[in-house]
């Protein structure tokens, strides 16, 4: 399940458990990703999914339900 891997990549990165990402959990507010955890970690989803993901649509990825649905639309 893509839900599952996108959780695994977040929570390795930013290192939080888990359990505290929901498909309503926000990068930025919740979890306390930087703009450069935002870049790494797109980097990373690319590398797992083997997708590319363009800056523009990038920057609308706010939530884990963002990019979840933006993997699944493209994959």
């Amino acid at each position: 399940m893509i839900f599952e891997k996108v959780s695994e990549i977040i929570a390795s990165e930013l290192s939080v458990s888990k359990d505290e990402i929901t498909l309503e959990t926000h990068l930025q507010d919740d979890l306390g990703a930087d703009s450069l955890d935002a870049v790494e970690l797109i980097m990373t989803i690319e590398e797992e999914f083997d997708i590319s993901i363009p800056d523009d649509a990038a920057q609308n990825l706010q939530t884990i339900g963002d990019i979840v649905k933006f993997v699944e639309k493209i994959k």
